[in-house]
């Protein structure tokens, strides 16, 4: 997986990327990431990027030029890539939509800045306008790097085991079950029994209705779209849950 990303503050990525799961994924060769700074596709001597809206209004727009040069130059690098905008008008930022984006054969994500980019690069190159929350950031960046790090779990081999990214909150539409390592007891506080029974049947059993009864606790909403079998909805209805389908 390739992920280009037009900014105008490419220094902002250098912690987030040369760290952790990123990084690692990186030296694997499972993913590459390039920065490019959108104020060498200016062609003026000030290397202007922004302008005034036409009708008025507060703060100042991206121009067009400069981020059209960038898009086009860059496309070059992966012809098949998707053109994504971080924006708060965008699609919400969920697990299902990070797996659709992991599908990708590369990602070409700007990151906007001021009060918007001019809509005529929304409609000419942006495939998707993407949201990570209903509030505004100063600019694209931190989105962007929320993004990357959300789709390059998702690439295969870049986590230690596969399984994780699945088993990961909202992985099947629900929250994940709580987690407990040792010692058995901490605090007075035990690990639960079926954890500690040694019978994998029972463990997985356990692990769903935790996960059902924290999503019913803490996020209702996703229950209307999880995949429920007969079993959790039963389960459901103990806990005084009842309008799911």
């Amino acid at each position: 997986m390739r992920f280009d990303i037009l900014t105008l503050f490419p220094d902002m990525f250098g912690g987030p990327f040369d760290e952790s799961i990123i990084r690692r994924g990186q030296d694997k060769g499972l993913i590459q990431i390039a920065l490019h700074q959108i104020r060498d596709y200016t062609v003026d001597r000030h290397r202007t990027v922004d302008d005034a809206p036409y009708g008025g209004g507060a703060g100042m727009l991206m121009k067009p030029e400069p981020l059209s040069a960038a898009i086009e130059s860059v496309k070059k690098l992966n012809t098949e890539a998707a053109v994504l905008l971080t924006t708060p008008q965008g699609r919400p930022l969920t697990q299902k939509l990070a797996q659709e984006l992991s599908l990708k054969p590369g990602l070409i994500i700007i990151c906007g800045r001021y009060e918007g980019i001019d809509e005529r690069i929304h409609q000419h190159y942006v495939d998707h306008e993407i949201s990570i929350g209903d509030y505004v950031l100063s600019g694209g960046e931190l989105a962007a790097m929320v993004l990357v790090d959300t789709v390059t779990r998702l690439v295969p081999g870049v986590l230690g085991s596969d399984e994780s990214a699945l088993t990961d909150s909202f992985g099947d539409g629900l929250l994940e079950y709580p987690q407990y390592t040792r010692p058995p007891e901490f605090n007075g506080l035990p690990v639960p029994a079926p954890l500690l029974s040694g019978n994998h049947a029972e463990i997985i059993r356990w692990r769903r209705e935790q996960s059902l009864k924290r999503t019913a606790e803490r996020r209702p909403d996703l229950l209307t779209q999880a995949v429920l079998s007969d079993k959790d909805r039963l389960f459901l209805k103990t806990l005084g849950v009842s309008n799911v389908s």
